[in-house]
């Protein structure tokens, strides 16, 4: 070969080399950032090329689809999808997905590699290939009682109950909500402006926020079932009914402040019982002073505060603060200062409770199925921490029954069966100008002693009279409609 062919051939090989190079870069390399890119709309035709599977409550779907006769062949419908959204969040042609819809969104489209047997087989068979099904723990029952509840309520708040013994989610609820059916797919255009309406700078109310799970509030009074279990836990108190070192008035150390209760209460030298159920913002003020940042901290953190829970949506972390002055720590033990909570982690904390001392990993995803209805991945209830020996829950359990059949919870009480709670009223805003947060966290015991169901209740109500918001007034009844829903499907 001479020369000048030699040089053309080397060339050519060279540009052949090239090509391949590229091609297996875009093909490999490449491959799932092209996959992914908005801007491919094939990825996104193919999305709703087909029915997408359903999410499940109580044996029946929640989700469904529809025919659309355009590229996208089908979009997303939700039955009662307001009271549903904050478990199934929402899958849309404009703006994509959240929460389950996006976690499973392998299983539901059926493109799970999981799935990949299944699909084989549809494929060879002629069979249009289908989505899988995410079946959850939610109770219907108690799900309608809790968003009710708070519609009926009509200010802002949320509900979360479990299951203490496994960590099942029954219930999910907040309000305000939103539909999402109305962005899942009408049109464009119709879609963007139902969009612009829900979002936070055009509606203050925020319906697409999970106040469930990712709104954090100062917890107030509820938190004093984590301080009294650290004076339990840490040997500070040991008998319930034993009177404690509490002077009135209470002068927060390292301070000239007093530390005042919500009105004329008995709670000078109060017993862990009455403190419990009167509130006593004294008592465990300095219980906590007494007991320490470091022992508060660890025992807040073995309840789950200082941690994202994966439900499998993530949750926002509760906060209670380190490297705190006794003045603070004296606060943050009455949950004010800087504690912060989200609804699930002080249903934990009424769960770990009734549980006898023992926390369960929370969770709503109970089992992933093929469209056949196989099963996939089945979800094993775990263990999380033991915030609290048997004996110290039993107890505070009993404490807790105190405040509600002699105290401030009594709007919780359920005729045969016995009920636990704590109210709480959290103050907020500058120098506590804002309405506060109404609490309530609960459980309650069927007559075998066990516990079927525990509750965390919040209401932000801006436009109640102040003096009218307590967690035992607005919080405890939605309570225990939640529960009695539970224990109603129970039988």
């Amino acid at each position: 070969m001479n020369k000048p062919l030699r040089r053309v051939a080397i060339f050519c090989g060279l540009l052949m080399l090239a090509l391949l190079v590229r091609n297996n870069w875009i093909q490999y390399a490449q491959a799932d950032k092209l996959r992914t890119d908005e801007k491919n709309r094939r990825v996104a035709i193919e999305r709703y090329a087909t029915p997408r599977g359903d999410i499940i409550v109580d044996g029946e779907p929640i989700t469904g689809h529809k025919a659309t006769g355009g590229d996208f062949a089908y979009k997303r419908t939700y039955k009662d999808g307001a009271m549903w959204a904050p478990v199934t969040g929402y899958v849309s042609q404009a703006f994509g997905a959240n929460q389950l819809e996006s976690i499973e969104d392998g299983i539901l489209t059926g493109n799970d590699d999981r799935l990949f047997f299944r699909n084989t087989l549809d494929m060879l068979t002629g069979k249009k290939k289908q989505g899988g099904n995410v079946v959850t723990t939610l109770s219907g029952a108690a799900q309608k009682a809790a968003y009710n509840g708070l519609k009926k309520q009509g200010g802002k708040g949320s509900v979360v109950a479990l299951e203490p013994s496994t960590g099942k989610i029954l219930a999910l609820a907040s309000y305000p909500s939103y539909d999402p059916s109305t962005i899942a797919g009408n049109s464009l255009e119709t879609d963007a402006k139902a969009w612009d309406k829900l979002q936070k700078k055009n509606n203050p109310d925020d319906p697409m926020l999970n106040r469930a799970l990712r709104e954090v509030y100062p917890p107030g009074s509820t938190f004093k079932v984590v301080t009294a279990a650290a004076a339990l836990e840490h040997g500070m108190v040991e008998d319930a009914d034993e009177k404690t070192d509490t002077p009135l008035p209470y002068i927060m150390k390292g301070t000239t402040t007093e530390l005042k209760n919500d009105g004329d209460l008995p709670c000078k030298d109060a017993s862990l019982r009455e403190a419990l159920r009167v509130s006593c913002n004294t008592v465990f003020g300095k219980l906590g002073t007494d007991l320490g940042n470091d022992k508060m901290l660890e025992t807040a953190k073995k309840f789950g505060f200082g941690q994202e829970h994966f439900t499998p949506v993530r949750t926002s972390s509760s906060l209670f603060d380190k490297d705190m002055e006794p003045s603070q720590v004296a606060l943050s033990s009455i949950g004010q200062f800087n504690t912060a909570a989200t609804p699930l982690q002080m249903a934990m904390v009424a769960a770990a409770v009734a549980n006898n001392g023992t926390l369960m990993k929370p969770y709503m995803v109970d089992e992933l199925q093929t469209p056949s209805l196989d099963t996939v991945e089945k979800t094993d209830p775990e263990k999380l921490s033991e915030p609290l020996s048997p004996e110290n829950a039993q107890i505070l359990q009993s404490m807790m029954e105190t405040v509600v059949n002699d105290g401030t919870g009594g709007n919780a009480k359920i005729d045969g069966v016995t009920v636990g709670g704590k109210t709480g009223t959290a103050q907020h805003g500058e120098n506590n100008s804002k309405n506060p947060y109404a609490w309530f966290i609960s459980y309650a015991k069927t007559g075998d002693g066990s516990a079927p169901v525990a509750v965390a209740v919040v209401i932000e109500d801006e436009n109640a009279v102040r003096g009218d918001i307590s967690g035992g007034g607005l919080a405890a009844p939605i309570a225990k409609s939640v529960m009695e829903a539970v224990l109603k499907s129970k039988e």
